[in-house]
């Protein structure tokens, strides 16, 4: 496989306007939820089976000042999916082979979603209970080998979601890293070696989510594990996320 696609998200340009999210939901023609108020601006408050991506809203004292910290949340297509490894079946999760993307169909039904979202360190997949289908981003893969950029991407006004050859991702990574610390003495690249959705951080990226540092590559190997072993494999890069 080539070096694929990747996604530069650089929350330094980040207003959560919600574009992304609602592209989003236009383009992959999904219904909208029943929510509530949970006494936060974040709406919808998580990942959902029709909901694939999420801007997530923190809001943080630093420097005895309130900041807000905003973060387009969604699949990370791992460069070595955990959840990939962690299917039973072999082909209900597909790494394409042209752009990397990692992409769960209708045959995820018969795999055990505790294991398949358990094994994921971003705590990304979602089940139709229903169906029981299991769904997350796909990266607009259809879109991508159409030669368009993902909805999200396009209908980003700010800067903020870029997409393109890996390397040239990793290349602007780079450059817009140099520019942010000029304002931002605490700016950083999180995961770029082990995801191809690269974020660009303006502070501590704890700031934004307690999953943004969660690294694919400490997930759990493979089949076998119990229930409680799979969450403990989640929530082991959480607690050194929080500390």
């Amino acid at each position: 496989m080539s070096n694929g696609k990747s996604f530069l998200v650089d929350l330094t340009k980040c207003t959560a306007c919600r574009g992304c999210q609602i592209a989003c939901k236009q383009w992959k023609k999904l219904p909208g939820e029943k929510t509530k108020n949970t006494g936060s601006h974040q709406n919808p408050p998580d990942f959902a089976f029709n909901t694939l991506r999420v801007v997530r809203f923190s809001e943080k004292e630093v420097d005895g000042q309130i900041k807000w910290f905003f973060t387009p949340d969604q699949c990370r297509h791992c460069l070595d999916a955990p959840c990939k490894s962690g299917a039973e079946l072999p082909d209900s999760i597909i790494i394409d082979e042209e752009t990397g993307a990692v992409v769960y169909n209708e045959k995820t039904a018969k795999e055990s979603f505790d294991a398949i979202q358990g094994i994921c360190p971003y705590n990304v997949p979602r089940m139709d209970k229903k169906t029981k289908v299991i769904s997350k981003c796909d990266m607009c893969n259809d879109r991508v080998k159409a030669g368009k950029l993902p909805a999200c991407v396009t209908s980003c006004p700010t800067g903020t979601m870029n997409f393109g050859d890996r390397d040239d991702m990793l290349k602007l990574a780079e450059k817009r890293l140099a520019e942010a610390k000029k304002k931002f003495p605490k700016a950083q690249l999180v995961d770029a070696d082990s995801v191809r959705v690269i974020f660009l951080t303006a502070d501590d990226p704890t700031l934004y989510s307690p999953t943004l540092m969660a690294d694919a590559s400490s997930a759990p190997a493979r089949q076998g594990y119990t229930r409680q072993e799979l969450f403990a494999g989640l929530l082991k890069p959480v607690k050194r996320v929080l500390g």
